[in-house]
């Protein structure tokens, strides 16, 4: 049996999503009858620690070094690493790379050095750069490689969504598994803002925002209601009108599900891929969270955006046709048979 480490890192201030695009790719390796190890640090969310075991993905401290990394890929007998990290040292996945074992790379734009056979950059017009690439090395890129956890994929609807007038509209709006920004009270406040009639259901990740939540006064015709963090998202994601969420991993999740979104900045990483999507016509953009905090003409702007989404229903429908299009669903497949093939390509021992 081929096996798969994959080295990501989850935490209360980094959040989840490299997490999840792994976890994503983790499920489609098992699915082809790969063994696959995570090696992380999940910072004591409990969230993160729920993905792996629910999906009985082995999960095993993260190394401290690359002689620790070393150690661990002959221990479990690895054929491949997965890194997906803004943290690790370039110089952990080049020890591993020594070894003859295959190294693939999640990775967001910049390469930020790190050595790799094979790299994945599952953004938004990905495909229309060319990063320098090491000898030998290939380039996945675009959302035709976007990472998306099978609970996503198999809500995807066979169409995008008709235009539903004349009732009120269901609203999702989340922001990770952390929400390390403390985005979710200021979307609510926005939402109530609107003056619109909703129905909200809002996440949040700790009893601190649960509280700032409760605190909003919903006006006539509108319902705020707080859940925690739920591996139910996806369905209710596949049951809402529109979605909210922070400008992120989970943009392509929405897209595949041909779901009207609007997207808020919260880090300047995430930047680019904001801008491509607001600019492709594929989700509304509310702007950068900072922004959205005080009265403003940016939070005014933002609240505008939202009226016209929940009283819209065909501007609705035209985001989820140009979402649904950009996004087939098919990318853990493709990522995953790339990383067979190299495996299969090197012909090196998994205990060099």
């Amino acid at each position: 049996m081929i096996s798969v480490g994959i080295r990501c890192d989850a935490g209360p201030r980094t959040g989840v999503g490299h997490l999840v695009r792994c976890v994503a790719l983790a499920e489609e390796l098992v699915h082809q009858g790969v063994a696959v190890h995570f090696l992380s640090d999940l910072g004591g969310v409990a969230w993160a620690h729920a993905q792996l075991e629910r999906r009985r993905l082995a999960w095993h401290p993260a190394p401290y070094d690359e002689v620790g990394l070393v150690a661990a890929s002959a221990r479990l007998g690895l054929d491949a690493l997965v890194t997906d990290s803004y943290e690790l040292p370039p110089a952990h996945a080049a020890a591993v790379r020594a070894t003859g074992r295959v190294v693939m790379t999640v990775v967001d734009g910049d390469l930020l050095g790190q050595p790799a056979d094979v790299y994945v950059d599952q953004n938004l017009d990905a495909d229309l750069v060319a990063p320098d690439l090491p000898p030998g090395a290939v380039r996945l890129a675009g959302l035709d490689y976007a990472l998306l956890r099978t609970a996503v994929r198999e809500r995807r609807p066979a169409a995008p969504r008709d235009a539903v007038s004349g009732r009120t509209p269901t609203v999702v709006a989340f922001f990770g598994g952390t929400d390390a920004f403390r985005a979710a009270p200021v979307i609510g406040r926005l939402l109530v803002a609107t003056g619109a009639a909703f129905d909200a259901i809002v996440v949040a990740a700790d009893d601190g925002l649960r509280d700032e939540l409760l605190a909003v006064a919903p006006g006539p015709g509108q319902r705020l209601r707080v859940i925690a963090p739920t591996d139910e998202l996806p369905a209710l994601l596949a049951d809402a009108d529109l979605a909210v969420s922070a400008s992120g991993t989970s943009t392509w999740e929405l897209l595949c599900l041909g779901l009207p979104a609007a997207l808020v900045r919260v880090v300047d990483n995430q930047i680019l891929g904001y801008e491509r999507t607001i600019a492709r016509g594929l989700a509304a953009g509310l702007g950068h969270l900072p922004t959205l905090r005080a009265p403003g003409i940016e939070a005014d702007t933002a609240v505008r955006v939202l009226r016209e989404l929940l009283t819209d229903a065909a501007a609705r429908a035209a985001l989820s046709a140009r979402a649904w299009a950009a996004v087939d669903g098919r990318g853990p497949e493709r990522v995953a048979s790339a990383l067979l093939a190299a495996i299969r390509s090197a012909s090196v021992s998994p205990h060099a």
